[in-house]
């Protein structure tokens, strides 16, 4: 199992990027969170087996239908994984 930090910018506030996430992430069996953040970038936590989480990295640069993602930035992260993927 391990553990990332990603922080996603460009647009994907109010694009259905969070929920689209959860629904990918329900699909791999990725645990973690989706949080919009003040300055317009989106933070998850993705936590799951290596090569699921880099499959779910590799979907953050699509993203929903209309999201236009500009940067993913990750790194590994030694937080605890939550029972389930939420967006909040």
């Amino acid at each position: 199992m391990v553990c990332k930090r990603c922080f996603i910018s460009g647009r994907v506030q109010g694009v259905f990027y969070r929920a689209s996430a959860q629904i990918k992430a329900h699909d791999l069996g990725i645990t973690g969170y989706a949080h919009n953040l003040p300055d317009g970038r989106v933070e998850m936590l993705v936590c799951g087996e290596e090569q699921k989480v880099t499959e779910f990295k590799d979907w953050m640069w699509r993203g929903s239908v209309h999201a236009k993602v500009e940067s993913v930035e990750c790194e590994m992260t030694d937080d605890k994984c939550p029972a389930n993927f939420t967006t909040g």
